[in-house]
């Protein structure tokens, strides 16, 4: 199955230049991505991008991908209401630096002729003056061919309108294209299909600076089955650097996916094959409340973008937290893991002097913290057997928590009921 082809059943083929698979079919062909660099990771929303620079180069072929060093410094206005904040020269190299080390995990650099490349525009922008822009550039794509693109239309007829520094950018994104053509022999630029606009820009001007021909691919913009945006959670984007978003919050973010989307994501985001895959779906569909098409998702995506240990304690903190899970786990990981595994749970603090005596249950769970609003509620539900303290079930009301229960020198993990988790951290 060639390129095309793998893209097209996997539901990944939007829109296609004519010409496109005849080229790719001639033999090795070199093609790039962007990645635009507003923050230092990028997120499950670039991750489709990443995989089909892979895809790419699994079918023989020379991906490319290109951090926006100058573009990022331009602001691009594809699916953007207003204008967003411009980047400081400093923050921009910080964020470069960070991607580029993501797509270095992901790509294979040691590949013979299709090795994998990265690039900066900002090394081909750095010293292009503004007057040699639009003399060697401008001249040769039109204004009315530049307001025809949808991207420049809405803005243009929103009540924000469009800055001349945003308009200037499909033609900035274009001398890429024509760049990378002219230089590295790239003949295909890929992306979403909000990006068509611009990559058609870039096509226009191989061709009429130079007469060369260069070709188009890009993909559909993911989106839930239940129409929301893809990617994102109540606390944000879901990123790829796990300092960010913790291999447990990312496993999570897969697990929790939807039937329907389980069955599409599993085609865009993974690399196991169409009988594999419609062979997942059908066994899930035997047995859909054991959630095994999102596990089997969950597990191949945390492992490629974390690495095996990662996936082995997000599955523990798993099980940890809605299985049987043991507190040894919790005795075999660091400090800042442990706030991983409860980050978004409710913490308290307590100091270590006012701790030296301990506290009895009842203080602990209501005064010290407010896990219960009043010792009344706390011996209520204590008595009822609805309290764990480290795992174990609570039954005396008066039995006293000291440094000795903590675990690690330092927590206290407290249950209300089998779901509500809450962690003491004594300091």
């Amino acid at each position: 199955m060639n390129f095309v082809e793998e893209l097209r059943w996997r539901g990944l083929l939007h829109d296609i230049m004519p010409g496109t698979e005849e080229e790719l079919a001639k033999g090795m062909v070199a093609g790039y991505i962007g990645f635009d660099p507003t923050a230092d990771s990028l997120h499950v929303g670039s991750l489709l991008q990443i995989i089909t620079l892979v895809r790419f180069q699994q079918a023989g072929h020379k991906p490319v991908a290109l951090v926006g060093g100058a573009t990022g410094m331009v602001g691009d206005p594809s699916g953007k209401s207003q204008e967003r904040n411009l980047l400081s020269e400093e923050i921009l190299h910080h964020n470069l630096k960070g991607i580029q080390a993501q797509l270095e995990r992901f790509l294979d650099f040691d590949r013979g002729a299709n090795s994998a490349e990265i690039v900066n525009n900002y090394d081909w922008f750095k010293s292009f003056t503004f007057l040699d822009f639009i003399r060697d550039v401008g001249k040769h794509i039109t204004v009315n061919y530049m307001m025809a693109k949808d991207s420049v239309k809405k803005r243009l007829e929103s009540e924000v309108g469009m800055s001349f520094t945003e308009f200037s950018y499909q033609l900035v994104q274009g001398y890429d294209f024509y760049y990378l053509w002219k230089h590295k022999n790239c003949v295909l630029q890929m992306g979403g299909s909000d990006q068509w606009g611009n990559i058609v820009t870039g096509t226009e001007l191989i061709r009429r600076k130079d007469g060369g021909q260069a070709f188009a691919i890009t993909s559909p913009l993911i989106k839930k089955s239940d129409g929301t945006k893809f990617g994102k959670t109540e606390g944000g984007n879901v990123w790829l650097d796990a300092n960010k978003t913790s291999p447990y919050q990312f496993y999570q973010f897969w697990l929790s996916a939807s039937d329907d989307d389980a069955a599409n994501y599993i085609r865009i985001f993974t690399f196991f094959d169409q009988q594999e895959i419609e062979g997942f779906i059908a066994e899930h569909s035997k047995v859909p409340h054991q959630r095994n098409l999102q596990k089997i998702l969950a597990k191949d995506i945390t492992e490629r973008v974390h690495g095996v240990k990662a996936l082995e304690t997000a599955l523990k903190t798993t099980d940890f937290l809605f299985g049987s899970g043991s507190l040894d786990f919790l005795r075999s990981l660091t400090d800042n893991e442990v706030f991983n595994v409860f980050e978004g749970i409710p913490q308290f603090e307590i100091s270590r002097p006012d701790f030296v005596n301990g506290y009895d249950a009842l203080t602990l769970l209501a005064d010290k913290t407010s896990i219960f609003p009043s010792k009344g509620e706390a011996r209520k539900m204590i008595v009822g057997g609805g309290v764990s303290l480290n795992r174990e079930k609570l039954g005396d009301v008066d039995k006293v928590f000291t440094v000795l229960d903590l675990i690690n020198n330092q927590f206290l993990v407290a249950q209300k009921g089998k779901k509500n988790y809450f962690l003491i951290v004594v300091k």
